[in-house]
């Protein structure tokens, strides 16, 4: 598990000199912020079956996170997942057994906790691997649950985002752009979520 300072921390740091996240790079698409669909969770445990079908016991664990995990938050149509596997680099292992199942690799990062991010088309889902000492899936869980019991920040995190979701789309920006126009309300809301969580900001 990773330390409480982990957690807390929130790291900027791009890629190395010389390194591209991408391995697919992205598109600048319209970015539709849509009603909250009560078959998102639906589509996760569809989406979770084939993940464990192809990994098997590779699966240390696997998590419905993001917006679309919140009831009543409108979201971007797409299933955010985390994937905890033991050796994230080890993609010789993994990646085929998931790309036969129809996911395919668009981000690796092995600098920031072994991500790598696998996308699938129907439904669309953004499959996140990670190490399992990484501290963002922690950060995921904990923003999830705080949303699910705070109606108030809810309601501030689901105007950033069509707020985010018209401005990016206006001035025809890639989907990191849209993620920095609201980050200063994903900070402020993870703030009160680390507190109600029982997180100090020190050590």
């Amino acid at each position: 598990m990773p330390s409480k300072y982990d957690i807390l921390t929130f790291l900027n740091d791009g890629p190395p000199p010389g390194a591209s996240p991408w391995v697919v790079e992205p598109q600048a698409v319209p970015i539709d912020v849509i009603d909250p669909d009560p078959r998102w969770p639906a589509a996760f445990d569809g989406l979770a079956e084939r993940v464990r079908s192809a990994l098997g016991a590779r699966v240390l664990d696997i998590t419905h996170i993001g917006s679309t995990a919140v009831p009543g938050l409108p979201a971007k149509p797409i299933i955010d997942i985390d994937l905890i596997l033991a050796d994230p680099a080890e993609e010789d292992v993994w990646v085929p057994p998931l790309e036969r199942a129809g996911f395919v690799l668009t981000v690796r990062e092995p600098w920031w906790h072994e991500h790598r991010v696998m996308k699938a088309a129907d439904p669309a889902a953004n499959l996140h691997v990670f190490s399992p000492d990484a501290p963002e899936p922690w950060k995921h869980r904990i923003f999830r649950d705080h949303l699910r019991r705070d109606a108030q920040d809810r309601e501030l995190y689901a105007r950033a985002k069509r707020d985010a979701a018209v401005a990016s789309s206006e001035a025809g920006e890639t989907v990191m752009a849209y993620n920095a126009r609201k980050e200063k309300a994903v900070r402020e809301i993870y703030a009160r979520a680390f507190r109600a969580a029982g997180l100090s900001e020190h050590e």
